[in-house]
Formats: C-alpha cells, structure tokens, sequence
C-alpha cells in the first residue's frame, strides 16, 4: 500500500469516499459531515494547502485524510479537562475510508503514517476532534492509544470530543 500526499486528479476519487461517509453518518443518526460538509471546494483547499493524503491499495484510492501542522484555532480552548501537552502538534481532518475497503485495519495504517509523518518533522503530538455520536472514530482513537481530553467548539459552536496521543 502506498501513502502519499493527494494531487488534483485525486478530487472525484476522494468525493465518493467522502460522501459514502457522509451517508454512513445520515443512515446512523450522526450529525456530523451533514449541509454538504465537506464540499469540493474543502478537498481542493486540502489539496492546494498539501494537507490532503490518500492510501492507496491495488492503485485505488481508498482512504482520504487531512493532516495539519498548522495549529487548530479552535483547539486555543478546551472544556471540562485538558490537552496532554502544549507542544506543536498536528491535527487530523476529514478521515474517511472507502465502504468497500472497510473492516481492514486500513484506519489504523493511516494513523500510522500520520505518526511517520510527525515524526520525520519532529512533531510529537497529534490532537483531533469528533463528534459525540461518532462511536467508531472514538474506538479507532482510543485501539490506536489516544487519549481523551475534553470537549471543543468548532466556530460554528458545534460541540466536539477533543483527543491527542503522545508520540
């Protein structure tokens, strides 16, 4: 399987993974991903800013996620508890994996590479949110050793569980 960073001729491949996510969230009563969020214009933005990675298996993309180290404006406050460090970090954005592909670990390898990432720029934290309701992405964080560290808002006062995990 190859990890790479994600090229324009990657959009409509990522799209269709990410709005097979967006109906997962809608058929399981998971209000997040819903009001066409994220768009093709979120990918392009991902792509353009180098933040967009895709995993490949067999030459197909079939994994899509947003890797930032730059720092999370609405990571600035956190409630009812606490980040484990204040060191740099990077943050994980739009995870998703194609519905064909999942029940494979491939979640899992990501965080994988997410972690080569960090490490190869000396980074040795990773923070990332979901939603409340969003049982499946707090098993992978928790299996993968994150920790949980509070509640967050995104600017549009939507509620979030905030994790990191220690490199």
């Amino acid at each position: 399987m190859e990890f790479r960073k994600a090229v324009e001729t990657d959009v409509n491949n990522i799209m269709n993974i990410i709005k097979q996510a967006q109906a997962y969230f809608k058929e399981n009563g998971i209000n997040q991903w819903q009001d066409n969020y994220p768009d093709i214009e979120t990918i392009i933005n991902d792509i353009a800013d180098e933040n967009s990675y895709v995993l490949l298996k067999d030459n197909n993309i079939v994994t899509t996620v947003a890797v930032s180290f730059d720092n999370e404006k609405t990571y600035d406050s956190i409630c009812d508890g606490k980040w484990i460090s204040n060191n740099e970090y990077a943050v994980i954005h739009r995870m998703a994996v194609d519905n064909n592909y999942k029940g494979l670990g491939l979640s899992s390898q990501i965080i994988k590479n997410i972690e080569q990432l960090c490490l190869n720029k000396r980074v040795q934290s990773i923070k990332v949110d979901t939603h409340e309701d969003n049982i499946s992405m707090q098993k992978l964080l928790k299996k993968n050793k994150f920790k949980y560290c509070g509640i967050i808002y995104l600017e549009d006062k939507s509620k979030r569980i905030a994790f990191e995990k220690i490199l």
